[in-house]
């Protein structure tokens, strides 16, 4: 019997300088192993760090192997398994246009409120929505916009922390 995919999300510092997120990204390309979130952004800039957050799916015997082989890469400083090392939190951002008028603009807008999604532009056609939170709230909330004339969606990616005074 195989073992379950599972979809993990990976943190890990690094310094921040030139081909540290090619090596990174060819660990995984080079293993055949997928990417469906990556996020990357300085956060020390004395210490001069950067982390890169990382949504994959795998086996537990692949996500270990991930986690072993990031460890191994020479600019790294730490390697954190948000999904399985410590309660953990999850956002992402996301531009989600809609092209509509009469009654489904009207529905956009009731359940752009229910979703906490702010309208950062408007014509008199369409809207873009400005959307945070959990991946699966996105989601949700770009497949009721599909029949309400979902025309584009722009996603920034994962960023994760962990809960408490404890830092990566």
């Amino acid at each position: 019997m195989r073992a379950p995919i599972e979809r993990h999300t990976i943190a890990v510092l690094v310094d921040n300088e030139a081909g540290v997120l090619a090596r990174v990204v060819g660990l995984f390309s080079g293993r055949g192993y997928n990417i469906e979130s990556l996020t990357v952004a300085e956060v020390d800039h004395a210490a001069h760090t950067s982390r890169v957050t990382v949504v994959t799916s795998g086996t537990p015997e692949v996500i270990e192997q991930i986690e072993a082989q990031l460890r191994r890469l020479v600019p790294v400083h730490s390697v954190v398994n948000w999904t399985t090392a410590a309660p953990g939190i999850e956002r992402e951002m996301a531009l989600v246009k809609v092209a509509g008028t009469g009654d489904k603009r009207a529905e956009a807008q009731r359940i752009s409120a229910i979703f906490r999604a702010h309208i950062v532009d408007t014509t008199h056609n369409s809207f873009v929505f400005e959307i945070t939170g959990a991946p699966e709230k996105i989601d949700n909330f770009v497949d009721l916009m599909r029949p309400l004339g979902l025309v584009d969606v722009s996603r920034t990616g994962v960023a994760a922390i962990s809960r408490g005074p404890e830092a990566m």
